[in-house]
């Protein structure tokens, strides 16, 4: 019953048995193996362009190290106050892309609005000596708030981006539940809406540890290979990585993965909005839901056993709970239930 993040989940069954067909034998190290030679393939058939994809272990590296290679150590990187490169990276943007700094802007929902970014951006200072310079847009998809932006939303960024001659980035982590919300193609939603790179994640849906970075223009990757050798993740069993995400792609896996993940989601966000008392903060598009809860019903929850991580709000905290390619139905039921319990106890606890 633990809701804290998708983070918490084992392998996919799928994923751990590629991971085993992998270890037989012996392969070429530091990506030199058939596997990791197939994934441009596989990642070009999947975005229906020609590509060129570097795997990786951590989303923060995958994030990090694609901005290194579109921001120069005097630029500046915009994105929503809560996005994870800002919040939850130990600033390893800055670190990696030499110096560079994060811009940041609020937004409703946890979104970049292009307009507001536009404005932003005429009075940025481009060309005079004294300021960072404008180079690069990071988009967080499915956002912080586990909304997802529409294709119309990032399509009207990548051109106030590219008007202004900065690249546009994707933080893919949840990028999956993201494209099952829209019901769109991979390609509608990146390089086609405008996306420049993509960090493409797998870990949180059913991988042990993998991560892509993809290059939609493959002249832009030039010297990536040499950043992320620098930067300790150009592994020597590589094969392990890609055999991951190799297996994440077949039969289209991490859709229906995300697509579990997705449902659950619904159904609990539909069962706690009956529940007296508690509020959805943010549209339920993705896996994550964020509600206020009386403190009496939060304090129920958490000694019935159930974990989920929680911002403090006064008499009604907010709290996030994440679902998972894995997440069981009877727990979604449990915690919704005893949701209802606690509720109707708060007349006689306000008493």
């Amino acid at each position: 019953m633990n809701f804290c993040s998708d983070n918490v989940t084992g392998i996919a069954p799928a994923i751990l048995e590629a991971i085993a067909a992998a270890n037989a034998g012996s392969a070429m190290p530091y990506g030199d193996d058939p596997i990791s030679q197939r994934l441009n393939s596989r990642f070009s058939e999947l975005f229906e362009t020609s590509v060129s994809v570097f795997p990786v272990a951590t989303g923060s590296a995958a994030n990090a190290l694609a901005l290194s290679t579109l921001c120069p150590p005097y630029g500046a990187i915009y994105c929503h106050a809560e996005a994870h490169i800002n919040v939850d990276e130990c600033g390893a943007p800055e670190l990696f892309t030499g110096g560079a700094k994060l811009v940041t802007l609020s937004g409703e929902q946890g979104k970049l609005q292009a307009n507001a970014l536009a404005e932003l951006l005429q009075k940025s200072g481009a060309g005079v000596v004294h300021h960072v310079q404008p180079a690069v847009v990071s988009l967080t998809q499915a956002t912080e708030a586990g909304t997802v932006y529409t294709v119309a939303e990032v399509e009207a960024i990548a051109q106030v981006a590219h008007t202004h001659h900065l690249a546009l980035h994707m933080d893919g982590a949840r990028f999956a539940n993201a494209v099952v919300s829209l019901g769109c193609s991979p390609a509608t939603i990146t390089w086609r809406a405008g996306v420049d790179v993509l960090s493409f994640g797998a870990t949180k849906n059913g991988a042990l540890a993998a991560e892509a970075v993809v290059f939609f223009n493959p002249e832009q990757a030039q010297d990536f290979i040499y950043r992320r050798k620098r930067g300790g993740h150009l592994f020597s069993k590589m094969r392990f990585l890609s055999a991951q995400l190799e297996a994440y792609l077949e039969q289209d896996l991490w859709l229906k993965n995300a697509a579990h993940a997705n449902h659950m989601a619904q159904v609990l966000a539909q069962g706690l909005a009956t529940v007296p008392g508690i509020e959805l903060c943010y549209p339920v598009q993705a896996n994550e839901i964020f509600a206020a809860l009386p403190r009496p019903v939060l304090e129920g929850l958490l000694a019935d056993g159930f974990q989920f991580y929680q911002w403090e709000g006064g008499d009604r905290p907010m709290v996030r709970l994440v679902t998972a390619f894995n997440t069981d139905l009877s727990d979604v039921q449990r915690l919704i239930e005893a949701a209802k319990h606690h509720a109707e106890r708060l007349p006689a606890l306000l008493s």
